[in-house]
């Protein structure tokens, strides 16, 4: 088959969030109804959309029965072992984000490090003859994080109010998801110093075991390339000024992208692209010297750097 098969979460905040970013990006995501499991990108032929669940997508992504998808990065290094030889990401969305971290009880005060929490590890297993038990839905990202601090633990699954494994007394410690901390001071738990796993967000990423024809090639670059567009709009800021001389001679620009600085009448009619954090300060030298400025954001700033996404993907796929 040539088209390029793209999943995204089929409901939620995923859903509408997947569909923000593409339409942000010029590339409209449209579904064959409200409760349809199919649809398309008008204007790329040769892509065919499918709505999954997030959890499924990095099964399918997996196994090479779609080519790109948006779920988690969670998801993905949870689904899959040795995530990186059968899925690539290609771009972080800015959705989604939350750290999958160890949460510990509050009262254990020495245990500021995942060092500390081994050495409690083993005195808890000398001194009550078993593991230290640990409820998480992420058993491979526990397993791999905790074996390489040292810890000796037994692994509790737990889908559902993992935060409150501690207090029950079904576990002494808990690796869970969190966005801002709130649930696990509300359960009087907190996260050791070095206890973070991984910084989740969504991610488009490719599937390197798909059968990639040149048609879904080609659509996976117009994708990459748009969305990566977008995101390095979103990045800049874009200022037009009238100045009386050109402006590297008063004004730091060694950041700045510059284009249409043309000279009438003595005066320099300028438009420069400045990095978003810098646009206060751009703003305030353009200020004092009297400048007046009209600031904008770009949609987006298409460049060499556009098409990296690609070429990693290709890279990886050859």
């Amino acid at each position: 088959m040539s088209a390029l098969i793209l999943a995204i979460p089929s409901k939620g905040r995923l859903e509408e969030a997947s569909a923000e970013i593409f339409a942000k990006a010029g590339l409209q995501l449209k579904r064959d109804g409200s409760r349809g499991y199919r649809g398309n990108l008008p204007g790329l032929d040769h892509v065919l959309v499918e709505y999954v669940s997030a959890g499924d997508i990095a099964a399918r992504l997996a196994e090479g029965s779609v080519h790109m998808g948006i779920t988690g990065e969670d998801l993905l290094r949870e689904e899959i072992p040795d995530m990186e030889s059968a899925v690539q990401l290609c771009l972080p969305l800015g959705f989604g984000q939350a750290d999958v971290v160890v949460a510990i009880p509050n009262g254990w005060v020495d245990v500021t490090t995942m060092f500390d929490l081994a050495d409690v590890a083993a005195e808890f297993r000398t001194r009550h003859g078993r593991l230290m038990r640990v409820a998480s839905k992420y058993e491979h990202l526990t397993y791999d994080f905790f074996i390489r601090h040292g810890v000796e633990f037994q692994w509790l699954p737990s889908f559902g109010a993992t935060e409150a494994a501690p207090n029950s007394g079904a576990a002494e410690a808990i690796v869970d998801i969190t966005s801002t901390g709130t649930t696990l001071k509300a359960n009087d738990l907190r996260i050791p110093e070095d206890g973070v796993i991984l910084k989740s967000q969504a991610n488009l990423a490719a599937a390197l075991k798909a059968d990639w024809s040149p048609e879904g090639r080609a659509a996976a670059k117009r994708i990459l390339a748009q969305i990566s567009a977008m995101q390095a709009g979103e990045k800049m800021m874009e200022l037009k000024f009238i100045a009386p001389a050109p402006p590297e001679q008063f004004i730091a620009i060694d950041d700045a992208l510059m284009h249409n600085a043309v000279a009438s009448d003595g005066a320099f009619a300028c438009t420069m692209i400045v990095p978003r954090d810098r646009f206060p300060d751009m703003r305030d030298a353009l200020g004092q010297r009297g400048i007046a400025v009209i600031a904008d954001m770009p949609k987006f700033i298409f460049g060499p750097d556009n098409n990296r996404a690609y070429e990693r993907l290709t890279g990886a796929l050859a």
